[in-house]
């Protein structure tokens, strides 16, 4: 069975602005005005909440591994209260989805959100029935970029790894990808915009309208 797995943030939505709000709430809760820009730092908060911590500390001058690891609770609390207060689903998400379910696909999710936030979160945002599988950073004791998440996002969905595709936006899902021996289609309008074509995946998406168009040219 041919498979389509997605990452989630800055892949299906852009979360940037509840995770950003997170962060700065931790600062704030430690007597500083908010450190980190919505615009600015997006890119950032795709990276996880320890990258966010790490460049607000930065910037207040704190090197400091165990005060990011002690405000980490605190910004995934935050942050699971607030999960979808900006949070939106990028245009065209469901409908995409729903064609390739239509033409035979099976759909998965492989994030390094833990599990139960992106449970949550696609369940708030309404796509969550569209996936038979979703795996997180804590699901299994390793985390993208080993590729054992996504394989286990594949076989969970009921489908062959030889015959998949993951759709990401960063880095990470480009290691991912080569780790597992399949292709990699990068969305065109996360943070990085179409500079995302330096990291040289297998196609770029432009559109969710082009999601069909890209997995056909990758796995038929």
């Amino acid at each position: 069975m041919k498979t389509v797995i997605c990452d989630l943030d800055g892949t299906l939505a852009d979360t940037s602005g509840d995770l950003i709000a997170a962060a700065n709430a931790c600062f704030v809760s430690e007597g500083y005005s908010p450190v980190l820009d919505d615009q600015k730092d997006m890119l950032t908060a795709f990276h996880g909440g320890r990258a966010m911590l790490r460049l607000g500390y930065s910037r207040l001058g704190i090197d400091d591994q165990a005060r990011i690891d002690a405000a980490y609770p605190d910004l995934l609390a935050y942050y699971g209260d607030h999960i979808d207060v900006k949070t939106k689903l990028y245009p065209g998400v469901t409908e995409a989805l729903g064609a390739l379910l239509d033409d035979g696909y099976r759909l998965g999710v492989c994030t390094n959100k833990p599990a139960a936030l992106a449970e949550t979160l696609l369940e708030r945002l309404g796509i969550r029935p569209l996936f038979t599988s979703m795996i997180g950073a804590d699901t299994l004791p390793v985390r993208k970029p080993d590729p054992e998440p996504y394989f286990a996002s594949v076989r969970e969905a009921g489908g062959d790894p030889a015959a998949s595709v993951l759709i990401g936006d960063t880095e990470t899902d480009v290691k991912t990808a080569r780790a597992a021996g399949v292709p990699v289609a990068l969305v065109e309008f996360g943070p990085e915009g179409a500079k995302v074509a330096r990291l040289n995946p297998d196609a770029l998406l432009p559109a969710y309208s082009q999601l069909g168009r890209v997995v056909r040219a990758l796995i038929g």
